[in-house]
């Protein structure tokens, strides 16, 4: 009589605690997906190299970490539809001026977010990035034109026409849909720096402040944009710090003089005063005294204070 030989089909519980460590597998790299697109691993570690930085480092940085949100996701009134994509801030006028980059217009802000003027942009297609330059000049980026334009702006100007102003080609990027997207003025060093979107990169440009810009622009070998777009650029007035803004990491990172990083901000809700996350982080200025500032799409003005430790 034959023996009928054991049952090779799984139980219950074995086929769920199959499906249960697949789950697990699946989850693990999902969240290793994530952390390494958005350069979690590298905030980490500065995170860590941060603890050990002296009170004197500190005090020589613009240090991120210390920085408060006072106004938290202020509406720009009326520009729900135009996207505001970069802020600058006029030592002259003591205002902030931002670029929109749907419908193209300069408008004019206080410290505290009010509207004071809109100004047409007439000629550009997409301007994304806005500097203050010298003596009320303003470079004004376009990214879909891939051109760089020196304007000036006065409190008598209601609006400007590009072909009334020099333009400079910044010629082909990487990926022509995300090509230049951020510029600031580095006083010191006498330069415009632009910044391409994705891959992140940066570039430098001479200039004397004036609406002339000399040579060709220089492509800076820079290992230390753990982002996965740049959105914008401001440079601290005080350090000489470069602040490196990016809207699909949620974050803003600061960088010495060498190139090399210091300190990092999350733009997440709950960290450094803010009640939710900053959708779209797409500009970011910074005043003689140290004070942040930040617009993000489509209508979104925020201000940061450094808190007394």
């Amino acid at each position: 009589m034959a023996v009928p030989l054991p049952s090779v089909k799984p139980t219950l519980r074995s086929r769920l605690a199959m499906r249960w460590y697949s789950w697990l597998f699946l989850a693990g790299a999902i969240i290793y997906g994530v952390a390494w697109a958005m350069h979690w691993d590298d905030r980490g570690v500065l995170w860590l190299a941060e603890g050990f930085e002296t009170p004197a480092e500190r005090l020589e940085s613009v240090w991120l970490p210390d920085y408060h949100a006072v106004i938290d996701a202020k509406l720009l009134p009326g520009m729900e539809k135009d996207e505001a994509s970069d802020l600058a801030y006029n030592p002259l006028t003591k205002t902030l001026f931002s670029v929109m980059g749907k419908n193209p217009f300069l408008v004019e802000l206080t410290l505290q977010g009010d509207v004071l003027r809109k100004m047409p942009l007439n000629g550009w297609n997409n301007p994304e990035g806005v500097t203050m330059m010298e003596n009320g000049l303003m470079a004004v980026v376009d990214e879909r034109q891939h051109s760089l334009t020196v304007v000036k702006v006065d409190p008598q100007t209601q609006q400007l026409n590009k072909a009334d102003f020099p333009s400079y080609d910044l010629g082909p990027s990487k990926d022509q849909n995300k090509a230049f997207e951020a510029v600031t003025w580095d006083k010191r060093n006498q330069q415009l720096i632009l910044g391409e979107e994705r891959p992140p990169a940066l570039f430098t440009w001479k200039s004397d402040g004036s609406q002339t810009l000399t040579g060709a622009k220089q492509k800076l070998a820079s290992t230390e944009l753990d982002m996965r777009n740049l959105s914008a650029l401001t440079v601290d007035p005080r350090t000489g710090h470069l602040l490196a803004l990016s809207a699909d990491s949620h974050l803003l990172l600061e960088l010495d003089e060498k190139g090399e990083q210091v300190s990092f901000m999350t733009l997440l809700g709950g960290f450094n005063g803010l009640k939710k996350t900053i959708p779209r982080a797409e500009g970011v200025t910074m005043d003689e005294n140290g004070t942040l500032y930040m617009v993000s799409e489509p209508n979104l003005f925020y201000r940061f204070e450094k808190q007394a430790q």
